[in-house]
């Protein structure tokens, strides 16, 4: 009986040092947090747009309500959704019947924001998912779907294949093909990729213990230099930030800080970086959501030493959960001042 209770004091101190270390990281979390963030947002912004767009016919009076809608919100860059691509890189032109209605009606009601085409699809990884990114044919199949958008006029290619592991030479390779594409063409390929890793360190070990597949899978973040190789061959990256899963509206702050920190520490002088924030509802919206985000941007931009040299700004999530009081947030929590007043 005595050495049962002594396990069980020592079980009982154990726990109560775990609960204090968590206290004081919520603790230390929310007084970081306080402080109201001294940097401004910018007016170089994305915004993730519904496959609707190309896919079904509009009214001249919606087109001129969705130029109206980007301007005020200064967004540059929409990526509208125009696959998914199938599993031999095509997408079926019954898919997107509207896409030359639409890049003509946003020449004229949002003239100078950049339309890129959003083709993506589940990578295959360890036998699971949908397309093999590490066939050749696949990968040329691919740029032939791409020629077909711009040829429609988009302004560029956007990609956003998942999962991608930080040893995808074929993820890679297929970034280099695309632009040799859309270089000489003057038009843009951008990507979505996951947060960076929290410690590259780490990596080797969940290559090691964990699967790449299945419920529970090693995660597929880049690392650093991963992250590098692709920001060197796209002209914008932008990082899907969003489903931070932390309790607290401090804790998700701080999560949005230290990436955006870290990310344009990284890559922000070598490609347009956009930090990805939320209009959906995540798992834990009670901590997460478009005000939480921006204020943890903010909060990140203020720990650089200086601007990155690259523009830089946030990726909006999407058009199709965005309502009209969030646009009002951004536009105060984000714009610059002088921006923000011509939405109201």
């Amino acid at each position: 009986m005595k050495k049962i209770r002594f396990v069980l004091k020592g079980c009982a101190w154990a726990a109560a040092y775990v609960l204090g270390l968590v206290a004081l990281a919520v603790g230390g979390a929310w007084v970081w947090w306080q402080p109201e963030p001294h940097a401004r947002g910018t007016e170089v912004n994305a915004l993730w747009a519904r496959h609707q767009w190309v896919g079904q016919a509009h009214t001249d009076a919606e087109y001129r309500a969705y130029g109206t809608l980007l301007r005020e919100n200064r967004i540059t860059d929409v990526y509208f959704h125009a696959g998914p691509v199938e599993a031999d890189g095509t997408v079926p032109p019954a898919l997107y019947p509207n896409a030359a209605k639409l890049v003509a009606a946003m020449r004229t009601y949002a003239p100078g924001v950049r339309m890129q085409a959003y083709l993506g699809q589940i990578r295959e990884v360890s036998g699971h998912g949908i397309i093999q990114l590490n066939d050749p044919a696949v990968r040329e199949q691919i740029l032939k779907t791409d020629q077909i958008f711009l040829d429609l006029g988009f302004d560029g290619i956007h990609y956003d294949f998942e999962p991608i592991y930080p040893d995808d030479k074929a993820f890679l390779e297929l970034l280099d093909q695309t632009r040799r594409l859309t270089e000489p063409r003057g038009k843009l390929l951008s990507l979505a990729l996951e947060q960076k890793t929290l410690l590259d360190a780490s990596q080797p070990f969940y290559k090691a213990l964990l699967p790449r597949a299945g419920k529970y899978h090693y995660p597929p973040r880049p690392t650093a230099d991963f992250l590098r190789k692709v920001a060197d061959r796209a002209d914008q990256v932008a990082i899907m930030t969003y489903d931070v899963s932390l309790p607290t509206e401090s804790l998700a702050g701080w999560h949005y800080a230290r990436h955006t920190e870290w990310t344009l520490r990284l890559i922000g002088d070598r490609t347009t970086v956009f930090m990805g924030v939320p209009t959906y509802r995540p798992n834990m919206d009670w901590a997460e959501d478009l005000t939480v985000a921006l204020r943890g941007v903010r909060r990140g931009i203020d720990a650089l030493d200086r601007p990155p040299a690259k523009p830089w700004g946030v990726g909006v999530y999407a058009d199709w959960t965005t309502n009209p009081s969030e646009w009002a947030s951004y536009r105060a929590n984000w714009l610059p001042r002088e921006s923000a007043k011509v939405g109201g």
